[in-house]
């Protein structure tokens, strides 16, 4: 078979935008940084979205819609979080043929205008906590983008709330952390994230703590799949989001904001493709089972719809693919560049036998089974091979993640995986060094692998490596 993808080890980056391309999930948009998100691409986004959506709402939040336009002086009335988002910034200066009273500023993040509101909906400890979640698109201009990694325009869903306490707004950013997003991707896309705290370099302009959940690509390099920050008092007080307390008192809030975006179809290519195309992780897959007609047959294609929709009535995700004035070879290709889990194969050959051929995507098995037990087959490998993915992606983080004592130890590390180090060999002057040589500090931890509350805890663990 000819070489469809550049192999991963021969150039991981160019293997990655060659899939992306042949497996037909996006495009450059015509302004640079933009993407278009293709249907195959948008479908596994479509099911994140359902996941997450779920799980987010479980967690007690409702969804609701902001505006894509923020007046410029929203931004600037929170210190830190203006001076970290201008260089990202479009602004719109005209509109309507004429120039605006005021500039306005293409959402990069919402905490700003969502702090307007707030401070409206909020006037009695009765309102609290408020907590909100919409499904979006931002804009922050990137000099360096690369399709769903960094992008000018992306989607993503960004969570906002308000609480009586700081205690309750720390307990709510943790649950998000840990009930939803860790849930998420450790459950459903099959990957081992490190949950931990970011230093206070790393940390979100405006909050006072963010937490994160950082997964190692195939290439050993860090990707950051969300985050979840405490915002303490900074925008409430910015924002005069105050709440009359039991005792009568005036009190300002404690905030919270969290989000992931298209970002996690980046990682997922690159936490599971392989040479041959996407692995797609059953329980987020558009398609689960992909029947395919090899060749038209007597009866061939009356036995493959069937399967289709025995398939179908037990739950399973499933499309037909009848074109056979297609070669079969190529739309064989097709399905595993597009990393349907499973295969099942229906010719008048293997019909002759009672049989059809289930091709499994993420184990490369390909056997005859009987066709009364297709769905029993197709179920069962549905769940092998989920796990199955998170174990090769855990493998990979394990054997490519280096135990060091010193910053010089790693840095050296950090060149083709992880390095585990404490942040008492690191420190603020050490993370700068690093810095200047490309490694960053993906997240700190404490020793027994939870999340510290504050930087200064001691004997706590830093994770070094390369980032996307």
């Amino acid at each position: 078979m000819a070489r469809v993808l550049t192999p991963r080890a021969e150039d991981f980056p160019r293997w990655y935008q060659d899939l992306i391309a042949k497996a037909q999930l996006a495009d450059n948009g015509p302004v640079r940084g933009t993407m278009v998100i293709r249907p195959a691409g948008y479908a596994i986004w479509e099911r994140m979205q359902s996941e997450m959506d779920a799980r987010i709402k479980a967690a007690g939040a409702e969804n609701a819609y902001f505006p894509l336009f923020i007046p410029e002086s929203y931004l600037k009335r929170e210190a830190q979080h203006v001076e970290g988002f201008s260089p990202e910034l479009a602004v719109v200066t005209h509109g309507g043929g004429k120039q605006l009273a005021e500039p306005v500023v293409v959402r990069p993040t919402s905490e700003t205008v969502i702090g307007e509101f707030m401070a409206k909906w909020v006037d009695s400890y009765r309102d609290l906590p408020l907590l909100l979640n919409q499904w979006a698109n931002v804009v922050r201009w990137e000099l360096r983008p690369r399709v769903f990694l960094r992008t000018s325009e992306f989607l993503w869903q960004e969570g906002h709330t308000a609480h009586a306490t700081e205690a309750d707004a720390r307990a709510y950013a943790r649950k998000i952390l840990h009930e939803v997003y860790e849930d998420f991707m450790v459950n459903v896309l099959g990957v081992p994230v490190l949950v931990g705290r970011k230093t206070d370099r790393e940390r979100f302009a405006g909050a006072t703590s963010t937490y994160t959940c950082e997964g190692m690509m195939g290439d050993g390099k860090a990707l950051q799949w969300g985050t979840s920050h405490e915002l303490g008092q900074n925008f409430a007080k910015a924002f005069d989001i105050t709440y009359s307390s039991a005792e009568r008192t005036q009190e300002h809030a404690w905030t919270t904001s969290w989000g992931t975006s298209t970002r996690m179809l980046g990682g997922l290519i690159m936490s599971h493709g392989d040479d041959n195309g996407l692995r797609v992780p059953p329980r987020i897959a558009p398609v689960q089972a992909y029947v395919m007609i090899v060749k038209d047959g007597d009866g061939v294609g009356e036995a493959a719809a069937k399967l289709r929709d025995a398939l179908r009535d037990a739950g399973v995700r499933v499309a037909l693919d009848d074109r056979t004035d297609t070669a079969f070879g190529r739309r064989a290709v097709d399905a595993e560049l597009k990393g349907y889990p499973v295969r099942v194969e229906v010719g008048p050959r293997d019909l002759a036998a009672g049989n059809a051929t289930v091709v499994r995507r993420i184990d490369g098995g390909k056997a005859p089974v009987p066709v009364a037990e297709v769905v029993s087959t197709v179920l069962a490998a549905l769940d092998a091979d989920q796990q199955a993915l998170y174990d090769e992606a855990l493998a990979l983080r394990e054997s490519r993640t280096t135990e060091v004592g010193s910053l010089a130890d790693a840095i050296e590390a950090a060149a083709t995986g992880w390095a585990r180090v404490p942040w008492s060999a690191v420190g603020v002057e050490g993370e700068r060094e690093a810095n200047g040589q490309g490694v960053t500090v993906r997240c700190l931890l404490r020793a027994d692998g939870s999340v510290p509350d504050r930087e200064d805890e001691p004997d706590l663990v830093a994770i070094l490596g390369r980032a996307y």
